[in-house]
């Protein structure tokens, strides 16, 4: 199961993007990808309050993928769901091969 597995395309189009955040690391981005979960695994430095870590979430995944991104539920969880907008699965994909290339 690669990394395929944490997108969704809904009926209308839009890209949802399975994540576990991990607030509070010491360092930002894209840290993994857990298999057995089948989610993207997202470190933010930005604690879990307030909404500060969901706002980091959606601005370190904004700039992975040059567009618009929000959180669509698990607001008040480390597991979450995510919007895309602007790119296809295709698109998503290629861009996180390139981080678990070796």
């Amino acid at each position: 199961m690669g990394v395929e597995s944490c997108i969704q395309k809904t009926l209308d189009g839009t890209i949802i993007l399975d994540i576990e955040v991990q607030p509070g690391s010491s360092r930002q981005g894209i840290v993994g990808f857990n298999k057995w979960r089948g989610k993207l695994q997202v470190a933010v430095k930005a604690e879990a309050q307030q909404g500060k870590a969901n706002h980091a979430v959606c601005n370190v995944l904004g700039k992975v993928f040059l567009s618009p991104v929000s959180i669509v539920s698990g607001q008040a969880s480390r597991s979450k769901k995510v919007s895309i907008t602007g790119l296809n699965s295709g698109e998503i994909i290629s861009i996180l091969e390139g981080y678990f290339e070796s």
